[in-house]
């Protein structure tokens, strides 16, 4: 028959069992051959690095991305679910610098290149192991033993060819652009790369004298980095502001924002000056920022002068662009081209010279004063040196968010470089276009923040001045002349070298190969930049099949993605490169569902970190409470793109909830069914023969399947785990605690048949309906009910088909009595609660003002949870109950103010019952005596429920429960009755009894607890399996009680 079932609740080791039997049986093969006949609906798996570790982040995407998979496979699609890895970039170089004790790209050169990459691509597989048993531990189902890998040759040359086709449109091209470029790394980084590491940090700013020429004035201008200054060329203004030439108490004459004059110049009067209300400066003449435009002034550092002299070029005047806010400094900002991109855009309307004193390195060069210092190191000396000339009129200090390189936490600049780019603007209105064709979940995330990215998009820097990644497939001549290569045979052919085609695709070996110019006849050399590892990643729909070199119907099987799923952060990253590629090849969008997900904070709500000690060990998390208690939280907690607050207590929480309380009705059937050898194979469920209870779970384990299949149709998972929530808390506390005594009686008469056929279908269903969000769990509760006792089922549950609501056994109206039902037992023991009355102690009468009455088998239902003896339903509860009015003042005080007193008088008199009445019935109380205007609404008025002595009553406007709490003595001594046999129950538990064990009770009490004893004997042996009640020597297993104020001795001993 059945396994017996532990109730322990330590999930762990059998969630251990059920992976090693997955692993053994080849479960997850055998799920994917069975439906590949099937639909296809594919599911694209973000790819990881294999040389970081799994955070606690990853156990949140693995179990969405695994559950929605194991959901459409349940529902009879075929499901490819291949494993990635993503190999290359700056994260995998930087672990290898440390492991071979490098710094920089010097150092890696001197290394060697070749011995460098051969490194990396070790290192890359690092964590792999983990990653698989990390993978294993969640029940994360993919396939990871043929992985895509994006170092792989193949993948490359897929890359070559989308790159080739991009670069036939016209939209791949080299520009000189100003780019976040991080020193300490030697390259530059995409936008959605910045976007990863803004920090606060606090700085000084640089207010600066820049002397007019042919005046005693100076143009007051503010930049926020003082290391840029070397490199000025040029001042600008905003052509529509006002700007004034002031003489300042200072002594000096200076133009600035007439905006910003008083907050800039204020500082220079002393707190005297300020008391008596002096100014700190006088308005000589008033401009248009126009009106200065080409106003020259002197070069700060000669160093720049002497390097537009060699240019040609003019500078060191005032330019104009709207670009200038009065937000903050003085309203003048300096300019210098080779630093950012507002300044690189005013350069090129004004032709200014081009001057960057700042090298590859991050260090100002020789031609500066500061030559070889790290530009934020320089910042200092710069103050320091403009001070001592004069020249500096304050170094504010001032906080902002300044961009950080994500893998090695320096600060990034903004330089100016020559990079490849993909001219994503181009295309700008079908990524618009494909974008909307996409289901974001939620909504906001596609129109908002995606959105508001792709109606701002930049041309996408794919380039990167490093060693480990794909190499950018762009051969060049010194001529000019360039060519780009889109596969191994077309570089074999141009290489006029077979062997080219079987060169690895990595540098330094694909840099070897070279090829004749056609214009002029030299030699053309790869371009020695690499790809974004993005481009890898977006390259993965159609580089994982090595398409379209092979694989050309697979691939259009399975694209686009019928799902995906990662973390907000993914916005501008992955999410980006896959649509940026997808639009730039196919125009078309390359998924059709993204479930964004909100990052995982701990339980105070703060961002997770090893240094700031608060981040959570995914492994110890998962030894701890089990996947699928995790799993349920993370489906629960909020919806998936809130962030998610980590706390073991609630993991706990929903484990005790949810999954214990499916455990332990599990448990209860299987205890039972096997007392009665009940096999489920060997009966039917008759649904003619069934009682009330049986078919009120059937229609609710119908009504709930379907609610889990729609909402899981529509990944709506918050929603979906609450059907399940809701049912197995209907089945466990209302229609087992019900139902108990029916699997207790003996024989097997139908009653009791139908009882084991509803538990135990509703059993099986549900766990179906809940195995793609607890596949551990649900898989357990399978094979112990199923597969133990039919021989012929599927060896798993994730091989099973998902179930279907049968709506002929759904009774909406069956639903509605018995919600009604449970709506009447919560007052009621709201009613017990207020009165102080143990719901072990009965109750003569109970009273019930409802919109509709129950039939009978509900009202017994009512009775017997209420321990009430008799349940009247009644349109009038008049008799037991009363209101109290009072006017609200925050309505009635306007309307009514004169006469407030009054009415407060007035409404303290009213009989309760009949304004009650009156209100129901016209929606307004009319208060002549006060006066013939005055009209109240329910708005108007604050309405309490009395009770009459002796009644406790509840009510939620359109149910009201009346308790009569006139204990008589017959009521009291059966209330003791019912006390004795509960505490007997316990002593049973405690002394470690079998359900089916029969026992003798012993006792010692006096006279008043001897007498009930001897009245109620038959039931007590009936309800505890006693076999004899004797008062006297106790005997067995002993213990003292106080029963409603009475001392009694107990003592229970198994027969």
């Amino acid at each position: 028959m059945y396994k017996k079932v532990d109730t322990n609740m330590n999930f762990v080791d059998r969630e251990k069992e059920i992976e090693k039997f997955w692993d053994d049986n080849d479960i997850f093969r055998k799920s994917m051959e069975n439906r590949k006949e099937g639909e296809t609906y594919t599911f694209y798996d973000g790819p990881p690095t294999a040389n970081g570790k799994p955070h606690i982040g990853h156990v949140e995407t693995r179990t969405i991305k695994d559950m929605i998979p194991r959901f459409q496979t349940m529902k009879g699609k075929y499901v490819p679910r291949k494993a990635g890895w993503d190999t290359h970039g700056l994260p995998v170089e930087i672990e290898v610098e440390k492991l071979l004790g490098l710094d920089g790209k010097d150092q890696i050169e001197e290394y060697g290149l070749e011995p460098f990459i051969k490194k990396c691509k070790e290192s890359v597989w690092k964590y792999k192991g983990m990653w698989e048993d990390f993978s294993g531990t969640v029940g994360f189902w993919a396939d990871m033993d043929n992985p895509y890998v994006t170092y792989d040759d193949n993948f490359i040359e897929s890359e070559w060819w989308a790159l080739k086709e991009i670069w036939n449109k016209g939209l791949l091209y080299k520009g000189f652009k100003i780019v976040p470029y991080c020193p300490r790394c030697g390259t530059p980084l995409s936008a959605q790369e910045v976007a990863q590491g803004y920090k606060l940090v606090k700085e000084k700013s640089a207010v600066v004298r820049f002397k007019v020429v042919g005046e005693d004035a100076y143009f007051l201008a503010w930049t926020t980095t003082p290391w840029t200054l070397p490199s000025n060329v040029a001042l600008c203004v905003n052509p529509d502001d006002t700007y004034i030439k002031v003489k300042a108490v200072d002594g000096y004459t200076y133009y600035l924002a007439e905006a910003l004059a008083d907050k800039v110049l204020s500082q220079l009067l002393s707190k005297e000056d300020k008391e008596e209300g002096k100014t700190a400066y006088e308005v000589l003449e008033t401009y248009k920022g126009k009106d200065l435009e080409y106003k020259e002034y002197e070069p700060l550092y000669d160093c720049a002068k002497q390097l537009a002299d060699k240019q040609g070029k003019k500078g060191f005047f005032v330019t104009c662009d709207t670009y200038v806010t009065m937000s903050d400094g003085t309203g003048i900002v300096h300019i210098a081209p080779a630093f950012g991109e507002d300044d690189a855009n005013v350069g090129r309307n004004y032709d200014l010279p081009f001057v960057q004193f700042v090298n590859g390195k991050g260090e100002l060069t020789e031609e500066t004063p500061f030559a070889g210092m790290w530009v934020k190191d320089a910042d200092p000396e710069v103050l320091k040196d403009l001070s001592s000339r004069k020249q500096l009129f304050d170094a504010p200090k001032f906080e902002h968010e300044y961009p950080h390189c994500w893998r090695c936490d320096k600060p990034l600049i903004y330089y100016a470089r020559e990079s490849w780019y993909i001219k994503e603007t181009a295309v700008k209105d079908d990524l618009i276009r494909n974008n909307n064709t996409v289901n974001w979940i939620p909504e906001s995330i596609g129109s908002g923040r995606f959105g508001n990215w792709l109606e701002n998009i930049q041309d996408w820097a794919i380039s990167r001045n490093r060693y480990w990644g794909t190499p950018l497939n762009i051969w060049e001549c010194e001529c000019g002349h360039r060519e780009c290569i889109g596969s191994r045979a077309e570089l074999a052919e141009r290489a006029g070298d077979p062997k080219a085609a079987e060169v690895e695709l990595h540098r330094p070996y694909i840099d070897e190969v070279t090829m004749q110019c056609p214009e002029c006849g030299k030699t053309m050399h790869r371009v020695p930049e690499v790809l974004d590892c993005w481009f890898d990643s977006g390259a993965m729909p159609f580089a994982q099949h090595h398409y379209p070199f092979e694989n050309k119907e697979v691939f259009e099987q399975q694209f686009p993605a019928k799902f995906i799923s990662e973390a907000v952060d993914q916005t501008r990253g992955w999410f980006h490169s896959l649509m940026a590629e997808s639009t730039l090849l196919f125009n078309k969008a390359p998924y059709e569902n993204v479930i964004v997900l909100g990052h995982v904070q701990d339980e105070n709500g703060q961002k997770m970190s090893k240094s700031k000690g608060n981040a959570v060990d995914p492994f110890d998390a998962l030894n701890t409470y089990g996947a699928d208690a995790i799993r349920w939280y993370f489906y629960t907690a909020s919806a998936p793109w809130i962030p998610k607050r980590f706390s073991g207590k609630l993991v706990q929480e929903g484990q005790r909830k949810f999954m214990g309380t499916l455990w332990n009705t599990y448990a209860f059937f299987v205890l039972y069914a096997n007392i009665d050898e009940f096999d489920a194979t060997k009966y039917t469920l008759d649904y003619d023969k069934l009682g009330v209870m049986d078919r009120w779970l059937l229609s609710k384990l119908n009504s709930a399947v379907g609610g889990v299949d729609d909402c899981l149709s529509n990944y709506r998972i918050p929603e979906a785990a609450r059907y399940l929530e809701e049912f197995v808390d209907d089945m466990s506390n209302w229609y087992v605690r019900r139902s108990r005594e029916r699997f207790w009686a003996k024989g097997m008469e139908q009653d009791k048949i139908n009882a084991y056929m509803t538990l135990y279908t509703a059993l099986v269903t549900i766990s179906k309906a809940a195995a793609p969000m607890i596949p551990f769990m649900t898989e357990e509760i399978y094979r112990n009910l199923v597969c133990s006792i039919d021989k012929n089922a599927p060896e798993s549950i994730h091989l099973t088909d998902y179930p279907e609501a049968d709506l002929k056994m759904i009774d909406k109206k069956l639903e509605d009595s018995m919600d009604e039902v449970l709506k009447i037992v919560v007052m009621g023991r709201a009613c017990r609660n207020t009165s102080n009355i143990k719901n072990r102690q009965p109750i003569g009468k109970m009273y019930v003002k409802a919109p509709t009455a129950l039939d009978k088998y509900f009202v017994d239902i009512i009775a017997e949870e209420l321990n009430v003896k008799e349940v009247h339903f009644t349109d009038d509860v008049s008799a037991y109950t009363s209101y109290q009015f009072k006017p609200q003042l925050r309505t009635v005080g306007p309307k009514y103010g004169k006469y407030l007193k009054q009415i407060q008088a007035a409404l303290a008199e009213l009989d309760g019952n009949k304004a009650m009445a009156e209100l129901k019935e016209t929606g307004s109380l009319k208060l002549d005596s006060v006066n013939d205007e005055v009209v109240l609404l329910e708005e108007d008025l604050l309405i309490t429920m009395t009770q009459m002595d002796d009644y406790v009553t509840e009510n939620d406007n359109a149910v009201t429960v009346v308790l009569d709490t006139n204990l008589t003595p017959e009521l009291i001594e059966e209330g003791f009755e019912r006390e004795i046999i509960s505490k007997i129950q316990t002593m049973r538990k405690e002394a470690g009894f079998e359900v089916m064990d029969h026992i003798a009770v012993t006792f010692e009490a006096d006279d008043k607890v001897s007498s009930i004893f001897a009245k109620y004997s038959e039931s007590i042996k009936s309800e505890v399996m006693a076999d004899s009640i004797a008062a006297g020597s106790l005997a067995g297993y002993e213990k003292d009680w106080n029963i409603n104020g009475e001392e009694v001795k107990l003592a229970v001993e198994k027969l």
